[in-house]
């Protein structure tokens, strides 16, 4: 009879598990892979960040980026965990050898997994495009990605473990598209309208966008930024353990 497997293989296994059912989702695929290409595309071919910068695809990059950390870790996450909580999986699994400690770093592995990949692909179509990213930047962009998709995956969670299902679905969609599009995670903050600026800039998008392009365009470390996206993890991730249900 084989032993049984360690905490860490079980972790893994439910990440990759995770992880698959994620990328084999048409609309999480989407979501994930088809719309941040997209956006790349489509900001790198129109006007719409000729004032942010000399070259549109290097601008595009690192909120296409931010994109895809907001779609994988908030909304897909979400949605996720919202409907596993509606159908019982989340109390099953969370009476495991797993545990709940356990199926959360999953959750977290799967995450950055499809996100690792998400990378790649704009990275790869990027380049493609004339991107030229500033080289000493992106071990620091590598970083504050991963801590604003952990950042979001609270966020995420909190939503998912909350409401029901239903509303998880309304809610991670509604603010993907508010944030997306006036959150300050493509088009940066400061060049929104001067009253709504400090509200802007104090959202998590805001903050991944900013810390993505400080450290993409010009290798510099934007402290402020990474403050305020350090302080949404912090305070997401408290919030989903205070109120998060299982069941």
């Amino acid at each position: 009879m084989s032993a049984p497997a360690s905490l860490p293989v079980r972790v893994f296994n439910q990440g990759k598990y995770e992880a698959e059912t994620m990328l084999r989702n048409g609309e999480q695929l989407i979501l994930a892979v088809v719309l941040p290409l997209l956006g790349l595309i489509a900001l790198s071919v129109t006007p719409l960040l000729d004032a942010y910068g000399s070259s549109r695809v290097n601008t595009a990059v690192p909120g296409v980026l931010a994109l895809c950390a907001m779609s994988t870790a908030f909304t897909g996450q979400g949605i996720a965990t919202g409907f596993d909580r509606r159908y019982g999986v989340l109390r099953y699994l969370s009476t495991t050898p797993l545990g709940r400690a356990g199926l959360i770093a999953g959750k977290i592995i799967a995450v950055l997994s499809v996100l690792a990949i998400q990378a790649v692909l704009v990275t790869v179509v990027a380049l493609f495009m004339g991107w030229q990213p500033s080289l000493p930047g992106i071990p620091l962009a590598v970083a504050l990605l991963v801590l604003g998709a952990v950042a979001f995956t609270s966020l995420g969670l909190l939503v998912a473990g909350t409401v029901r299902p239903e509303a998880t679905l309304a809610i991670t969609n509604l603010l993907w598209i508010l944030l997306a599009g006036i959150g300050g995670i493509i088009i940066p903050a400061a060049s929104l309208p001067a009253d709504l600026q400090p509200w802007i800039q104090a959202l998590p998008s805001a903050a991944l966008g900013d810390v993505l392009r400080s450290a993409l365009l010009e290798a510099q470390f934007n402290l402020s930024a990474t403050l305020i996206l350090l302080a949404w993890t912090i305070l997401g991730g408290l919030a989903a353990v205070r109120w998060f249900k299982w069941s």
